[in-house]
């Protein structure tokens, strides 16, 4: 580029500089910004410094002069601060969908959004074991459609998978394609579902993102609006219970007191409970009543006992007693 044509960007490569290389540990000096320029092919004087850093205020950017050593300028205020960037950080790193590549672009991103020396701080450290990386790209491809279909308000259609015995995963149904209204994608537990009208069945239906393969738009509208019009997110995550299925169930199950959090994480701060004496609460649950569920349970020892409906106990009990190798299957 031409000097002159450097020279008229001259404010600009000075919040460029501010911004890439100043924090409150690390001013910039008049000095600094001169010797900056000059190495881009611009002139500039100290005087001329000030009124452009002057100017860069009254745009907006926060530029503070520190005037104890190490005196000089510096970015104060970021669009994201920092611990808010190593938030967003580990959450891409961690992420098992995304492919190591496409992560490794969004942190090379995010740290261009702090000084050069605090961005050392982003870099990978709670790293995902992402298994095949080919996997994870027909994953993040298909969220990608799936969400350009909701956006465009089309159906899609896809193929599901399960694994088997020898750990290959293939299309259930002999490949058939399964046609659906997309309406929401939900995280849960580390995995990602769509949540959808299956249009055969006319049922709302979940399915794991990752089982899904060979994403299409289709040319018909999505349907189920009405449906999705007051859609309680909270609700049907509890409610699904780690998105497995079974028949939807009001529950009411007795918990020792110390388990309270861990009703709370699960379904959230506003389940129902009801204190019963001093050491124990009842709470009233609409759950999927379902093998999973009856493992969640379990895993809770003694400390947490169905009392109604009838139903719902006959079939946890049947559960133990199979977990346990019973032949007694009554």
């Amino acid at each position: 580029m031409a000097k002159s044509s450097n020279q008229k960007m001259k404010v600009l490569y000075i919040a460029a500089a501010l911004l890439e290389q100043s924090d409150e540990d690390h001013p910039m000096t008049a000095a600094d910004l001169i010797s900056y320029l000059a190495a881009n092919g611009i002139n500039a004087e100290r005087k001329a410094i000030y009124d452009d850093i002057e100017n860069l205020r009254l745009f907006g950017l926060s530029i503070e002069n520190r005037r104890k050593a190490p005196s000089g300028f510096y970015i104060s205020k970021r669009l994201f601060s920092e611990e808010e960037l190593r938030l967003l950080s580990d959450a891409v790193q961690c992420a098992p969908f995304m492919p190591e590549k496409a992560a490794d672009s969004i942190l090379v991103k995010l740290r261009r959004l702090t000084s050069v020396h605090r961005a050392p701080a982003l870099m990978p450290g709670l790293k995902q074991d992402r298994h095949s990386g080919v996997l994870n790209g027909e994953v993040y491809d298909a969220i990608d459609q799936i969400r350009s279909a909701i956006d465009h308000d089309v159906q899609i259609s896809f193929q599901y998978c399960e694994w088997t015995a020898d750990k290959k995963l293939v299309p259930k149904r002999n490949g058939q394609r399964y046609v659906v209204s997309p309406w929401k994608i939900l995280w849960n537990d580390g995995f990602c579902y769509l949540i959808a009208i299956e249009e055969k069945s006319r049922i709302v239906k979940h399915f794991r993102v990752d089982k899904i393969r060979k994403v299409q738009h289709e040319d018909e509208r999505r349907t189920g609006h009405d449906m999705f019009a007051n859609f309680d997110e909270e609700r049907f995550t509890a409610g699904t219970f780690h998105m497995f299925g079974g028949r939807e169930e009001t529950v009411t199950i007795e918990f020792e007191n110390h388990l309270i959090g861990v009703l709370i994480d699960r379904f959230g701060e506003g389940v129902r409970v009801v204190s019963k004496d001093n050491d124990h609460f009842l709470a009233l649950l609409r759950v999927r009543v379902s093998p999973q569920f009856f493992g969640w349970l379990a895993g809770l020892g003694s400390g947490a006992v169905i009392t109604s409906p009838e139903t719902a106990k006959a079939e946890y009990r049947r559960f133990l007693k199979s977990a346990l190798g019973s032949s007694d299957r009554g």
